[in-house]
């Protein structure tokens, strides 16, 4: 366990480096875009192909996707909570939608897929990925029209959507990634060794960038600027503590592979997702609530995870 923590507390090192290097004004607010489409375009596809076909054959794979019924599940009930709760007196009027968001979809890629690697090694990447895949679902419909119902303008918000961006955001890079991985493994073709080496190097980008672009975007929020609230406080419960109980509940009653489920447990419990704050201002929400959300859970994050690691041997 005291491992798998300086692993992960490596990982933070990343995160904070990025964050001063923004102090000393080496990076811009601009650099963690570049940052995050470098990840999201090159080192996500490499790394989901290049792990698909090295850790998995045919038949270890079809047996995977009977797994995403306890993600779908319980961010299903993670969402019906946080509506309950948007409707009452706890949540302000102007932050219903964007607290539903961040209460029910997490950071699953950027922060997610790091600290799993971290955490369980390169055979947890799949099961990563079932878990993106129904996070980012949710995430690009109930979740973006959520947000649009928080913006003054809601008609015209709302008229703005269209299932073509849900699709371009779905079927991502990373997860184009994936398939290409999958129907190579169906098919059982041998991957060269160039491609395995140029991968690799691709691939390992992933780690850093991630993290170097979570402390630019920190930086540039202000963490001395944070204070905590009550419907802060709620959605840091729904994401530490409501979330993963709830995928252990459902692994009661829904037989999992072990690994499946720890990841499915770490994925659960990640901070909040971090394009909630890019949408509120697109769609004229309450950014600086969701920009504050965002950073602070992302540094309770730091404090949580010992917990996490404590508990899970125990699962």
């Amino acid at each position: 366990m005291l491992q798998s923590y300086f692993n992960i507390f490596v990982i933070f090192i990343l995160m904070f480096l990025g964050y001063f290097l923004s102090f000393k004004q080496w990076f811009s607010n601009h650099t963690a875009d570049t940052f995050s489409k470098m990840v999201l375009n090159l080192g996500l596809p490499c790394n989901m192909f290049i792990n698909i076909t090295s850790q998995f054959t045919k038949q270890e794979f079809l047996a995977l996707f009977s797994g995403m019924i306890i993600p779908l599940l319980s961010m299903s009930c993670t969402f019906f909570i946080g509506i309950l709760l948007s409707r009452s007196r706890l949540v302000q009027v102007n932050r219903r939608g964007v607290f539903v968001t961040m209460f029910t979809c997490s950071n699953t890629i950027f922060i997610g897929l790091p600290i799993n690697l971290a955490i369980f090694g390169e055979k947890a990447v799949p099961y990563v990925l079932l878990y993106y895949i129904v996070n980012t679902s949710l995430f690009w419909t109930f979740g973006v029209f959520q947000i649009t119902k928080d913006s003054p303008y809601y008609q015209q918000a709302t008229l703005s959507f269209h299932p073509l961006v849900f699709l371009k955001k779905l079927f991502s890079p990373a997860l184009l990634g994936f398939i290409v991985g999958l129907i190579w493994v169906l098919c059982q073709w041998p991957v060269p060794k160039s491609v395995i080496h140029l991968g690799n190097h691709l691939g390992n980008l992933t780690t850093p960038l991630s993290m170097f672009a979570i402390g630019i975007m920190m930086y540039f929020q202000g963490i001395q600027n944070l204070k905590i609230n009550r419907e802060m406080l709620l959605v840091l419960i729904g994401r530490f503590l409501l979330s993963p109980l709830i995928v252990w509940l459902c692994a009661q009653w829904i037989h999992i592979p072990k690994m499946m489920l720890l990841v499915f447990l770490v994925q659960s419990s990640m901070p909040v997702q971090n394009s909630v704050p890019i949408l509120a201002r697109t769609y004229q929400a309450d950014e600086a609530f969701a920009a504050s959300t965002m950073s602070f859970s992302v540094f309770i994050y730091l404090f949580y995870i010992p917990l996490l690691l404590i508990l899970l041997p125990h699962i």
